[in-house]
């Protein structure tokens, strides 16, 4: 009780009391230790040793029973508001005027229940039809379970960020200081995009990347045949290439006719898409993360060379420190909550 954060600051001090007490340490100085009266000790340790832990939460206090029921504030806040209000959800002072009570009563009842009209999340199910077949195959290559894969094979998780913009800010950034953070202007300047096309190796965490100006399917199969040249080298015991498994989104340019050529040419490359609606399952994306927090967000770029070149600086220091990003969950805890009935139909 006494570690924990959750607990009142009032509960925390009762039971600093009482451990103080068990270690031998007198009433008058648990007091001052604490910050109490000496009676005040007294009167936690008697209740504690009447009846152990439940003595030392607070009794029922006298007063005016509450005259509002929280569960009808709560009811009427659940039911859409009036048309002629024309408003999506239930403000505490709509609801207030509504119900003749005043907003601090309302928001007290939310708070009690939980309920936050204010806010609002989105959600999409899959509504692929091979998403079991999917969600096992890929996390198995993740996990190392799948039998039909070779044990030296590589396994590639690709991806492309498209549209990291080259953003200058209007005046220079004003350093951190002491007692101060880093400042910059709101305003900036755009100086053009670039797209950051990576292959992640899920074993080491290293990565191949490359940077162009468009995300077609011409720069993907540029960047297709440049993970060829470099693992090029990784041969198994008998000399042959070793598999090259890329594990790929539904993006159009993946599934180009050009693309599909070359990967048919190609045989050690064995391609594993995610389901629809699923590309969270593509374990580069949390290097991009990483990429827009470490490099990308707080940066100033004079131009597109300039964002390209510090990307590169980027991308050689992450190889130097890189490593692996471990997938934990199972098959069967995704499809738990992925595996729902389908709630719309976007005809993929």
């Amino acid at each position: 009780m006494l570690r924990s954060r959750s607990v009142s600051a009032g509960l925390a001090k009762r039971a600093r009391m009482i451990l103080l007490a068990a270690d031998g340490v007198g009433n008058h100085e648990i007091a001052e230790r604490v910050g109490g009266g000496r009676t005040t000790v007294i009167r936690w340790r008697a209740r504690y040793e009447e009846r152990g832990l439940a003595g030392l939460d607070d009794r029922e206090r006298s007063g005016r029973p509450r005259e509002l029921d929280h569960r009808q504030i709560v009811a009427e806040t659940l039911m859409p508001p009036p048309q002629k209000l024309g408003v999506t959800h239930w403000s505490s002072r709509l609801l207030g005027e509504r119900l003749k009570i005043s907003n601090t009563s309302v928001a007290r009842a939310w708070r009690a229940y939980g309920v936050k009209p204010w806010k609002a999340e989105s959600f999409r199910f899959s509504t692929d039809p091979e998403l079991v077949g999917k969600v096992t195959d890929i996390c198995g290559l993740y996990l190392g379970t799948n039998d039909d894969i070779p044990a030296n094979a590589i396994v590639l998780s690709v991806d492309e960020k498209s549209q990291i913009q080259a953003l200058d800010r209007t005046v220079p950034i004003l350093p951190m200081q002491e007692g101060r953070i880093e400042r910059r202007s709101h305003d900036y300047y755009r100086h053009g995009t670039t797209t950051l096309f990576a292959a992640l190796e899920i074993a080491t965490g290293q990565v191949v990347a490359a940077l162009k100006p468009k995300h077609r399917h011409q720069e993907f199969l540029a960047f297709l045949r440049q993970i060829e040249r470099t693992y090029r080298d990784a041969l198994d015991e008998d000399g042959m290439p070793v598999e090259l498994h890329l594990v790929m989104d539904n993006y159009a340019a993946h599934k180009h006719k050009n693309v599909k050529t070359w990967l048919a040419e190609h045989s050690r490359f064995k391609i594993h898409f995610t389901p629809t609606h699923a590309s969270w399952m593509n374990l580069v994306e949390v290097w991009f993360g990483l990429v827009e927090r470490q490099a990308v967000r707080r940066g100033v770029f004079k131009s597109v060379p300039d964002l390209n070149a510090k990307l590169r600086t980027y991308i050689e220091g992450w190889n130097k420190r890189a490593h692996p990003f471990v997938w934990t969950k199972t098959a069967e805890d995704i499809l738990k909550k992925a595996n729902r009935p389908t709630t719309s139909n976007p005809r993929h």
